[in-house]
């Protein structure tokens, strides 16, 4: 188990199984340094764990709980990818989308479930630039999607 799973564990955290692409595309593609990941949705041994809109049935704080799902998911695609967690020296983007009613303004807060993680994990590294919009839908109502790119040694 390398430092960063260690970390996950300590969290109480632990990786699933790296996520199979749901269509006509690859989990991963490598841009020199660079790894540029499928989005995740907050799916956990073949379930969807959070499904819905925030502001109708689901609220921001469980948005903010299945972003952090997105998250452990594509951590465990970086795994798959590379072999090891500690191969990742920064998070540079995460594009979060959040399932929510017309006119919600709290996308941010839904989606540092997955920004806290990855900063909890890789300290400075782990801080990145972002996105977080409100949708009107994702892919099987899915509550949240993150999509992210990290630099890796």
């Amino acid at each position: 188990m390398d430092a960063i799973e260690a970390r996950l564990h300590a969290l109480g955290l632990s990786l699933p199984a790296a996520p199979i692409p749901g269509g006509n595309y690859l989990p991963y593609r490598f841009n020199g340094e660079s790894l540029v990941l499928a989005g995740t949705i907050s799916i956990r041994d073949g379930v969807l764990t959070h499904a819905g809109q925030v502001g109708d049935g689901q609220t921001v704080e469980s948005g903010y709980e299945a972003a952090r799902v997105c998250a452990l998911n594509t951590l465990a695609a970086i795994k798959a990818a590379l072999g090891s967690l500690e191969r990742v020296t920064d998070v540079i983007y995460v594009a979060g989308y959040v399932n929510a009613v017309a006119g919600f303004g709290a996308s941010p807060q839904v989606i540092d479930g997955a920004s806290d993680l990855f900063a909890q994990l890789y300290g400075e590294c782990g801080k990145h630039a972002r996105t977080a919009i409100a949708v009107a839908g994702l892919p099987k109502n899915a509550t949240v999607e993150i999509q992210v790119t990290v630099r890796f040694r």
